[in-house]
């Protein structure tokens, strides 16, 4: 592409800018960090255990911060050199709503029911104003376009929902962050593949700045941090928008690097929120408990409880969630119906292992 500066012309690939954002959210993230642990420590902002929690002594929080400072200022500068259209002023206003909401509930804790609130106002600043939305199900269960309003309320749905799963899934070490980085990977490489260069440069941006956040997340002495809330619901967020770009370029822009059975590829990329959201609701449902109740009983306090580590635990869930996506790539050629109907068989078989693993145990996580 062909970029001005100082009056200069220069021609580029978008894989310059790609690893530019990459490498300036890793930077900016990773010298942010050491700064705000002084700040956390200084005032006292720590995650303390409880007996939902799964770690055993108080570690500092805000960590959002950070993957916020680094990825918000990569992704202007290098997908701000595009032109890019105002999709990305709308997903910054909606990022800038959930941050606040994230740092004000890591300081001083806030009504879920506002927290809620929040998450649908940015949804919706997205959504409706920004007009970021998925415009049907592609085929996908026999549906094609949907109704406006139908499109809006579903997109809207979709954000909080995957907002909501990353805050929960942000349960041990490295587990919703590098979730968040096997995303932003995926969605960043097809959208280099199929020609969305602004998009490419936005997921890669997230990706570094993710993984600075996890050398020190996964740090075992004084550098450790966890996200909080500030990082979770926004990682949650971007990954939503990430999700919904995809199913429409996919479907409407048809690329080289297209799918056939788009909707399903992108469950597959987001699966760990997805089947953790699902599974705990259906049992405390079952049990006739509160959805919303706090308790240990996702997938991650499972895995800790048969008596694995943090990092353990991370690194089969990331793996779990590394095979469905390739298990889902390698059979599009078997087409859109079949492709549905083994993921719907994937899905469900977890979820059945899952509750043997949590019954195994005898006693509730």
């Amino acid at each position: 592409m062909n970029v001005t500066l100082g009056g200069h012309t220069l021609f580029l690939s978008s894989a310059w800018f790609m690893l530019g954002g990459f490498a300036m959210a890793l930077g900016i993230t990773w010298v942010s960090i050491p700064t705000i642990l002084k700040v956390a420590i200084t005032k006292g902002l720590y995650d303390r255990p409880n007996k939902r929690s799964s770690h055993k002594k108080e570690i500092p929080t805000l960590g959002g911060m950070a993957v916020f400072a680094g990825f918000t200022v990569a992704a202007s500068v290098f997908a701000g050199l595009y032109i890019v259209s105002q999709d990305l002023l709308f997903v910054f206003t909606g990022m800038i709503i959930l941050f606040f909401i994230g740092l004000k509930d890591d300081i001083l804790m806030i009504d879920p029911v506002k927290k809620l609130l929040g998450q649908i106002v940015a949804a919706g600043i997205t959504v409706i104003l920004g007009d970021i939305r998925i415009t049907g199900f592609y085929g996908f269960l026999g549906i094609g376009e949907l109704p406006y309003l139908a499109s809006v309320v579903f997109t809207m749905f979709v954000f909080v929902i995957l907002i909501n799963g990353y805050n929960l899934l942000d349960g041990i070490d490295g587990l919703a962050s590098g979730s968040g980085v096997l995303a932003s990977l995926f969605y960043g490489v097809w959208f280099f593949l199929d020609g969305y260069g602004p998009w490419a440069v936005v997921a890669f941006s997230f990706a570094g700045s993710l993984l600075a956040f996890m050398r020190f997340n996964l740090s075992r002495g004084r550098h450790r941090i966890f996200l909080g809330d500030t990082g979770s619901l926004i990682l949650g967020f971007v990954v939503s928008f990430m999700t919904v770009r995809f199913l429409e370029y996919n479907h409407l822009s048809p690329g080289p690097a297209q799918v056939v059975n788009g909707p399903v590829v992108a469950m597959a990329v987001v699966i760990l929120p997805l089947i953790d959201t699902f599974r705990v609701v259906l049992i405390r449902l079952f049990k006739g408990r509160s959805p919303f109740l706090a308790e240990r009983t996702h997938i991650h306090h499972v895995l800790i409880g048969r008596g694995l580590s943090h990092v353990a635990a991370t690194s089969v869930l990331l793996s779990a969630n590394i095979i469905f996506i390739v298990a889902v790539l390698a059979m599009q050629h078997l087409g859109a119906k079949a492709i549905s109907f083994m993921f719907a068989g994937l899905f469900f078989s977890s979820l059945l292992l899952l509750c043997a693993l949590n019954k195994g145990k005898g006693k509730k996580q």
